[in-house]
């Protein structure tokens, strides 16, 4: 998919793109130039400024741990679901996650954004 869509620049820190990520329709992955602390850019992605919303299919480990109820088994798990079966549609795709319940989502949904 990266040579689809012309390839790496020169100066792209391709050691920050996950390769085995699932591409999804209208994903936008943005590739730092090396040296460049690519840190911001999860931050700026992951939180909307208005709602402050988790951005579940975008979001890092440690932004998934950050949510209520989750340790970092049910964060890894959530990723992996993601990157398998590719980015939630509905807050509802969630219960298809190991150890995501009914009351566990409950307490989410308000911290949550789902496209």
């Amino acid at each position: 998919m990266i040579q689809m869509a012309g390839g790496f620049t020169k100066k792209a820190d391709e050691s920050i793109v996950n390769l085995a990520q699932k591409v999804q329709d209208e994903m936008v992955i943005q590739v730092p130039a090396k040296g460049v602390d690519s840190g911001h850019l999860a931050d700026a992605s992951q939180k909307t400024k208005e709602s402050n919303k988790i951005k579940i299919n975008e979001a890092t480990q440690e932004e998934i741990e950050s949510l209520s109820g989750i340790g970092p088994a049910k964060a890894q798990a959530i990723i992996q679901h993601r990157e398998e079966n590719g980015f939630f549609q509905t807050t509802e795709d969630l219960l298809e996650v190991s150890g995501i319940g009914e009351k566990t989502l409950e307490n989410l949904q308000d911290e949550l954004q789902i496209p």
